[in-house]
Formats: C-alpha cells, structure tokens, sequence
C-alpha cells in the first residue's frame, strides 16, 4: 500500500533506549508524566468529590438546591462529557497538536476551567466544568499514550512502569479531596475549587520543566494531516462548536433543552460513540490485518472497563451521598468531611500500586495474563458493591449511621480493583492499538469509561427511590457476573491478544 502524506510526516522520537532506568528501575520521562498526573487528579477528584455534594446542598448554603439523584445523575453526565470529549483529544493528537502540545493545552484549558469554578456564581460552574471536559479530553488519553511511547512493545518492565504511573495519579486522588473536602467544609465550596486550579498550575509547571525527558514532544503530529486538510479539520472544529453551542442556547431558551434532556443525550451519544469508533477502526485501510485481529478481543477487555469504571466512579457520586447522610463521620473524637471518604479510595492506591508493581516485576514472563488481571479487578469492583448490601440491610431513610469501616472496605476491595484494571487495560491498550491510531485508541478505552458515566447517570436516578440493599446488591452482582464472563474467555483472549502478555 503507498504511503500518503500523512504517513510521511515527521514522527515523534522513538523511545528512550532499554537501559533508561534513572526512575525506580523506569524510564526517567515516567517521573515527569506521573508528576502531571499528580496534580491533574488532586484538581480533578478533589473536585469532583466535594461536586455531587455542591450540587445537592442548599442554595442557602452555598450549593446548588439538587436533590441527590439528580445531583448524582449531573455528576455522572460531567463525567461523561470529559471522556467523550477524549475523542477529540486522541485525534487533535494524531492528526495536528502531537502528544505534547496537546497535553500542554489540555492542562492549560484545565486550571481555566477550576479557576472559573473558584467564581460563586451558578454561570461561571458550568462554564467552568466546560473547560475542564475539553482540556481533560485533550490531556488524559495522550499522556497515557505519552506513557507507552516511553517503552518498546517487547519491554516487560511496561506493566510495572503503568503501575507506578498509576500510583502517581492517586497520590493526586488521596491529596485532593483531602484538602478541597476540608476547603469545602469550612470555607465554603468555591475555596475547594480555588485549591484544585493551583494544583493543576502547579502540574502545567513541572510538566514544561520535565519535557526533555520525553517521547513525542516534537511538534509534528506523528500522523499529520497535509496542509489543506488541516486547515480544513480546523475550520470545522470551529464551526461545529459555534453550531452546537448556539443550537444548545436556542433550545434551552426553547424550554427544550433541560437538564435531564441534557443528561439522556450525552447517554446516548456515549452509546453511539464507542460503537462508531470500533467500525471506523476495523474498516480503516490503514489498519493492517494483524492490527484488526488483535481489535477484536480488544472489544472485550472494553465491556469489562465499563463494568468496572460504572462502580468506580459511583466512589465519587452514591457513595458520597451515602456517607454524608449514613455513614459516621467521627473518629476517636476528630471530626472530618465525608468528603474524605474519597481519599481512601486514592491512599489504598498509592499503596497498592507499588506493591502490584513490584509483583509484576518479580514474576516477569509468569506473571498473570492481562486479560485475568482486568477481570479479577472487575470482580473486586462489584464485591465492593456487594459489601455495602450488609451495612445497609434493615435500615431506611437518612436516621441510621454506620460504621466508618464499611465505606472504607469497600473502596479497598475498589482500589485494588483499580490498580489491577487500569494499570493492565491503559498497557493492553497501548500495545494492542494500531500505529495509525496511536493516541485515539487510547481515547476507546476513555470511551469506555464515558460509556460507564452514561449508564451511570440513568441508573443513579434510582438512587433514593429503591432501597440501599437493592440498589449495591444488583448493581455489584452484574459487575462480579462480567469478571467471571472474562476470565471464561481466558483461554481465546490468550491466544488473540498477542504481543500481551
């Protein structure tokens, strides 16, 4: 097949060289991209865990007068608007920015968004978590896929460098709500936000002082679009923004455009999404036949992360909402915002993700397949589900407290959960991604998770209207039932799945 011309641009530089080892055996550019994650999680689940309180606390108090299903229903849409704008992200990355230059003006679009929040006015929020869903969507597929350029497919040290990278975001997850969750309890909601836009400043800083150290910081897209046709990708984007925010204003000032109107048509287009994608990618010439056979099991490593990533982000939505209203929030005397119970949820990380790292290192070659590792995660993901049925059996209403250890046993069978899924999935993702697809492929598995914020903000709505039991039990069963289904296709994804391991 002849190569056009954007086969032919200039391509980022190839990884470092095996020996790299200056950063706990990894390559020295993991310290840079795992200090951005650092700061990018403390800005965005510091806020996000003190959001769907925001959202359902009283105008007179500050928030934002939701009940709680609807505020976890917002909550979930948000999430889902960020991930599905990693579409984008991927191909602005592929196709104009490069990987560098795209993280770089996601991070800036970011702190413009947190810093927005910061301003006490209902405008200025949904201005605010505008911004950030872009630049979220143009940072978190593309520095993962920074990640992956930093090692060779044959590198086995690659599952234990994501590991540890992925250690770094949860020091940003156990830190962030920490110190917004506190910011929002005694100050005031918008001074937790104030906290997450110096953070994610801080991230932008040392992420520029780090770059020399980095795969894929030329200033070429790696699959560059010839001239012409950039500039015309580039007056579609912004035509097709002013089109879609000006036919949002008109149906909203229709009185067509609520916000559970809002919230069922980000469901669907995140349905819609993924499957538009997986199409595109098997029809593409420039995918080889190689590349589209290793797709296919691909596809179900991709239901197992929406399984998994529906209980996962619910961490920062029902589970807050449960712990503000039934869950104790006193220990030995000391008084915390049930915000805190989200930084649970990132220390079990932050101290799992080495140890699993350091288990995968030792094992090397014998160490489980990817495949067993996404499904125990997802196992673990719906036992924390399952966990909370016992705590909340026999009660009703918002009268009865529990224990501070129910909550935090299940978002340790959750970050353990976490640390298995996502370390292995964002690898296999890297490695089973074809070259012409390189950053958008990551963007499918963000797919995967704004398909697991869609069907969350739906199923959330019965939050408060079915029972607590009922409510964790099925929804922790279906999750542990989709764990089993994958480790019963072991043996076909084993074979399917090479060069993973």
């Amino acid at each position: 097949m002849s190569r056009t011309a954007s086969d032919t641009a200039p391509a980022a530089e190839e990884p470092p060289p095996g020996d790299d080892t200056a950063f706990f055996g990894q390559p020295r550019g993991l310290l840079t991209l795992s200090g951005l994650e650092v700061w990018e999680r403390f800005s965005f689940l510091g806020m996000q865990a003190i959001l769907v309180l925001y959202f359902a606390d009283t105008v007179a108090h500050g928030g934002m007068g939701m009940d709680p299903g609807t505020a976890a229903s917002v909550s979930a849409a948000y999430g889902t608007l960020v991930y599905l704008v990693s579409v984008a992200g991927g191909w602005l990355a592929d196709r104009i920015l490069g990987s560098y230059r795209a993280v770089l003006w996601g991070g800036i679009l970011i702190a413009c968004g947190h810093y927005s929040m910061a301003v006490p006015t209902a405008t200025m929020t949904w201005v605010g978590l505008g911004l950030i869903s872009a630049g979220t969507g143009l940072l978190k597929p593309n520095v993962a896929s920074m990640v992956g350029k930093l090692y060779r497919t044959e590198d086995e040290r690659r599952d234990a460098g994501f590991a540890l990278y992925y250690m770094g975001i949860n020091i940003g997850a156990f830190a962030g709500p920490l110190i917004t969750g506190w910011l929002g309890d005694h100050k005031g909601w918008h001074w937790g936000f104030s906290a997450a836009a110096i953070g994610m400043t801080f991230g932008l800083i040392q992420y520029v002082a780090g770059r020399r150290h980095l795969a894929g910081r030329k200033h070429a897209a790696e699959y560059a679009l010839p001239p012409e046709g950039m500039r015309r990708a580039v007056r579609m984007m912004i035509v097709g923004a002013i089109v879609v925010a000006a036919l949002a204003v008109l149906l909203a000032s229709a009185g067509w455009l609520t916000m559970d109107r809002f919230v069922d048509v980000l469901t669907i287009i995140s349905v819609i999404a993924p499957v538009v994608y997986f199409v595109v990618m098997f029809r593409s010439p420039r995918v080889t036949a190689e590349e589209r056979g290793r797709l296919r099991p691909y596809l179900v490593l991709f239901v197992a992360s929406v399984a998994f990533n529906f209980i996962l982000f619910q961490a920062y939505s029902t589970m807050m909402l449960l712990a503000s209203t039934n869950a104790e929030t006193t220990i030995l005397g000391f008084h915390f915002p049930a915000s805190w119970y989200a930084s649970a949820l990132g220390a079990f990380e932050v101290a799992l993700a080495p140890v699993v790292a350091g288990l995968w290192a030792r094992m090397g070659p014998r160490q489980p397949h990817a495949s067993n590792k996404i499904a125990i995660g997802v196992i673990l993901g719906g036992l924390s589900f399952l966990l909370m049925v016992i705590p909340t059996s026999g009660h009703s209403g918002d009268t009865y407290k529990m224990a501070a250890w129910w909550i935090v046993g299940s978002y340790l069978l959750l970050g353990l959960g976490d640390v298995l899924l996502e370390t292995s999935g964002m690898s296999a993702t890297t490695k089973l991604a074809p070259k012409a697809f390189a950053s958008q492929t990551m963007s499918l598995w963000f797919l995967s998770l704004a398909l697991a914020n869609g069907i969350q903000a739906q199923t959330v709505k019965l939050y408060g209207e079915v029972s607590n039991p009922a409510y964790f039990g099925v929804n922790g069963a279906i999750a542990v039932a989709v764990g089993v289904a994958v480790i019963a296709l072991a043996p076909w994804l084993r074979r399917t799945m090479h060069p993973v391991h």
